[in-house]
């Protein structure tokens, strides 16, 4: 299939639907839960796991389906991580037997792992440019994104909590 894939409906709602597209109605809805920690997961992916479901289950991201995904982002981050220990240790340039210098080995598996992380994390929608695009969970998709609007509401007692700045 051609083209770019589809963003979940949960996500562009968090987003207030920025294209103003018709959302899928018929989209199948996971039940927000935390999945299981995969045992095979080392330490450092274990960590990173019990950070990133607490996030998304924030966000209503996360469910039992998104289980591999999930590990597999892990594993990305725990091969940075180690990776990232390697060029620390030894930099980016080592010589060779003869003396010739040659890229570290550890530049490469860092930055497959990055880019592997990269896009886990877009389809998660974690990304620094998806968070900008992400409003607060009590945001509906006919909420006015202009807070120019808001001025002809009647005010609150706070107005500062009336105006949704984006």
């Amino acid at each position: 299939m051609a083209g770019r894939r589809p963003k979940p409906t949960a996500l562009k709602k968090l987003r207030n639907n920025p294209g103003k597209r018709a959302l899928n109605r018929n989209e199948p809805k996971p039940e927000a839960a935390i999945p299981s920690c995969p045992k095979h997961l080392d330490k450092e992916a274990r960590a990173e796991w019990l950070r990133a479901t607490t996030a998304l289950l924030k966000l209503n991201l996360l469910a039992d389906v998104y289980r591999p995904a999930l590990a597999a982002y892990c594993t990305a981050w725990s091969r940075w991580l180690k990776a990232e220990r390697g060029l620390r240790k030894r930099g980016l340039v080592i010589g060779t037997r003869t003396g010739y210098p040659v890229q570290n080995p550890y530049l490469g598996i860092a930055n497959t792992a990055m880019e592997a992380m990269r896009r886990f994390l877009i389809e998660f929608g974690m990304t620094p440019s998806s968070i900008t695009r992400v409003h607060g969970a009590g945001t509906s998709d006919d909420d006015s994104p202009d807070p120019w609007d808001q001025l002809d509401m009647p005010s609150s007692p706070n107005p500062a909590k009336s105006l949704k700045v984006q």
